[in-house]
């Protein structure tokens, strides 16, 4: 039989519960990355446009709290899943993420929209570990890779259509549709899970709170993977940019007009009088729409290369990419860099989730992967307030766009000589072939 022949069979393989679970992944994922992909222009864009006119600054502060957050809690809360059952976890996480998403929309002071989008997050930080531990209880060494494969697609799917078709339309209408949108298609997700989403067999270990915090101790104790961590974080402060900085810059200073009449001459073959326009959420659904149409083919190229270098090696193509933001505020040379980066993102990443597989010990590396998403928090952690603050007194007083693009290619150069001396004086032997 064939390969083709093969596929059928092998997505039939799959429960009902991994469909349903990937499912509440793309409209999750869709509605997150909706908002995030306008956020950062909404929260400071002038209230006589429909934005709430908040400082770049108080912004930072913001995206410096809740996204770190995300990547904080599935520590906790997978744990919490685990011990008072996934569906009990997923009716509060999309409860308060709904109500978070819905608060957002009307709401207008500083403080209370910060308290909103907290909410929002703390319901996607429960969300994402049921998620990712219902589609390895769903699957087995026989469809693991094309499950994960599958789940993986569905976030960047999400990504990609939500900023791309829906975001122009409802932000033409009013900023606020975008979290109702939100609030509706997570909120819905109750119902999914109450009348379709079954829970899984609980694991055997249980593993209780005391024991989570006891684990964090024994990986903090683990200078060489945290100082691995730290070093990463680098790359993943320029990546939370393209979520703020870039976009200001590209409503500020980027003339889409040569993308758009182009775009439009395209349409214009198929519907009358196109209007499409390229605007900040495109950047969310570029980034995307670059992952799903080239993951495959770099997975390939790379897929025997060691890990390290691999890494160095995305880091440095993600950094090319910053830089080139540098040269000209022309559209697409903004464009070109935001592809670049992206490669290096997808050549980079997949790396580093395998080679901390391959330095964590042996019994532990459930626990190793699980604690390698401090990356995010690091990384959102600073490059949130560190952007705001660079932008303002680059950008804003002095005028100066290329120096910022600058600053932070100079990180990403500062992450890639980091990793390079841990693999020469820290890595562990067992990862020097790999």
């Amino acid at each position: 039989m064939s390969e083709t022949g093969k596929k059928p069979s092998m997505l039939k393989s799959f429960p009902k519960n991994f469909w349903v679970v990937i499912l509440m992944e793309f409209f999750e994922r869709g509605s997150y990355y909706g908002v995030m992909s306008v956020l950062s222009v909404y929260l400071i864009l002038d209230i006589s446009k429909g934005g709430l006119g908040f400082t770049k600054e108080s912004v930072g502060i913001i995206k410096s709290t809740i996204t770190p957050l995300l990547y904080l809690l599935p520590i906790l809360s997978g744990a919490l899943a685990d011990r008072f059952g996934y569906r009990k976890t997923l009716m509060f996480a999309f409860s308060v993420m709904s109500i978070g998403y819905f608060l957002t929309s009307f709401m207008t002071s500083y403080a209370f929209v910060f308290m909103s989008l907290i909410l929002m997050v703390i319901g996607a930080g429960f969300f994402k570990p049921v998620i990712s531990g219902t589609i390895a209880r769903s699957t087995d060494k026989s469809n693991s890779t094309l499950g994960f494969g599958i789940f993986y697609w569905s976030i960047n799917l999400g990504a990609f259509l939500f900023p791309l078709i829906i975001i122009p339309i409802l932000k033409e209408i009013s900023w606020s549709y975008i979290f109702i949108m939100a609030a509706v298609c997570t909120g819905w997700l109750l119902l999914l899970n109450f009348f379709v989403y079954k829970e899984p067999a609980k694991p055997e270990n249980s593993k209780p709170i005391a024991q989570i915090l006891k684990e964090a101790l024994f990986v903090l104790k683990d200078y060489r993977f945290i100082l691995m961590i730290v070093i990463y974080s680098g790359f993943w402060i320029l990546y939370f940019q393209m979520f703020d900085t870039v976009l200001w810059y590209l409503k500020e200073y980027v003339d889409t007009t040569p993308v758009n009449n182009f775009v439009n001459s395209v349409l214009g073959f198929f519907v009358s009088n196109p209007h499409w326009k390229f605007d900040a959420e495109n950047v969310t659904a570029l980034q995307a729409g670059t992952i799903i149409f080239l993951q495959l083919l770099i997975s390939n190229i790379v897929k025997h290369t060691k890990a390290l270098p691999t890494m160095i090696f995305g880091i440095a193509l993600g950094t090319i990419g910053m830089a080139i933001l540098a040269i000209s505020s022309h559209v697409w040379i903004f464009i070109i860099g935001l592809v670049i980066f992206s490669i290096g993102e997808m050549t980079a990443h997949p790396k580093f989730i395998s080679y901390v597989g391959l330095i964590a010990p042996q019994d532990k590396k459930a626990l190793y992967l699980g604690y390698s998403f401090l990356y995010g928090v690091i990384g959102s952690g600073i490059g949130g307030i560190l952007g705001a603050g660079l932008y303002v007194h680059f950008v804003d007083k002095l005028h100066q766009p290329a120096t910022l693009w600058i600053i932070f290619s100079m990180i990403g150069v500062v992450t890639i000589i980091g990793l390079v001396l841990f693999n020469k004086f820290l890595a562990p032997k067992s990862a020097e072939n790999v």
